[in-house]
């Protein structure tokens, strides 16, 4: 079997997360989810990927588990997760105004738990080399078998690890695809939907010039062929947003506020033919953001 590697948050202080070998249990993980199930592959989005549920059931795990295992829970799982892991964090958490806790059987057979690794009662568990396959998902009410209103929130950011490589990597398949244009294509912008942001600083992870916490892979990929066009790269978007470019030149471009507001543009009046890969990142936070990245000869956002 695979061993996981359980990491939590230097400032959770008072968060109890244990490894628990099998035991003898009452809740029984090989039940169908309560509330569903889905597959999500490393670099998914949306994330955070959320789950309205109820917490809570008749089961005390600190008796049926054991160990540090804390809160009450039903017998067949709440959640079902089937993970393809990569280079990213795998974090579960929850969010409610109840005091809730988590416990999970991960894909080694074991059971993983915490009482309040998250925010305020709230518990996370975070592993910083997930192995993939099957995540069994209870979420506990803390002292009590009462059922109560819950969020289950599975992410890879807002982790105290940054993925297990080094830095971005242009090199990576682009997370919203690639197109390939030449010069007068039409239409005119080519516009892509994705969610800026990541968990790499653009200034400490490419240059002290560039702006935004991007993520690992590029966000889109173009492949261009020039002529007597300028090329425009720009994005559209409610939040603060950055754009990192890696163009053919094996250079990085940036720009933080260019284009429209706080929205970045670069341009090139002379641009080289070959591959663009384009990172949009968010400003001053971690957090992904819907945004639209505009791809233009003619105008800027």
């Amino acid at each position: 079997m695979n061993t996981h590697t359980l990491l939590k948050a230097a400032f959770c202080a008072g968060a109890v997360a244990v490894l628990a070998g099998p035991a003898a249990h009452a809740q029984d993980w090989t039940l169908n989810p309560t509330y569903g199930s889905v597959s999500l592959n490393s670099g998914f989005t949306p994330d955070p990927y959320r789950v309205n549920l109820s917490s809570g059931g008749p089961i005390n795990v600190s008796n049926s588990i054991g160990g540090s295992c804390r809160g009450y829970v039903a017998n067949a799982p709440d959640f079902r997760l089937n993970y393809s892991a990569g280079s990213w964090p795998l974090i579960i958490t929850v969010n409610s105004s109840a005091d809730t806790t988590l416990v999970i059987n991960g894909p080694d057979g074991r059971w993983y738990c915490d009482d309040d690794g998250g925010e305020g009662l709230n518990p996370r568990l975070e592993w910083g080399s997930p192995p993939s396959g099957q995540y069994d998902i209870y979420v506990g009410t803390y002292g009590s078998a009462t059922l109560q209103p819950s969020t289950l929130i599975i992410t890879e950011l807002g982790s105290t690890q940054v993925p297990s490589q080094s830095g971005p990597d242009w090199s990576m398949a682009p997370t919203y695809g690639s197109v390939t244009l030449r010069a007068g294509f039409t239409p005119d912008p080519y516009n892509v939907s994705l969610r800026s942001g990541g968990p790499y600083n653009a200034s400490t992870a490419i240059s002290s010039s560039c702006r935004g916490y991007i993520a690992q892979a590029p966000d889109f990929r173009l492949t261009y062929t020039a002529g007597s066009w300028p090329l425009i790269l720009s994005v559209n978007s409610s939040s603060d947003t950055t754009l990192v470019v890696n163009g053919p030149d094996g250079l990085w471009y940036c720009d933080d506020d260019g284009g429209e507001g706080l929205n970045p543009s670069l341009r090139w009046n002379a641009p080289p033919s070959g591959q663009y890969d384009i990172y949009v990142g968010t400003y001053g936070s971690t957090t992904t953001q819907p945004a639209t990245l505009s791809i233009s000869e003619v105008t800027s956002n």
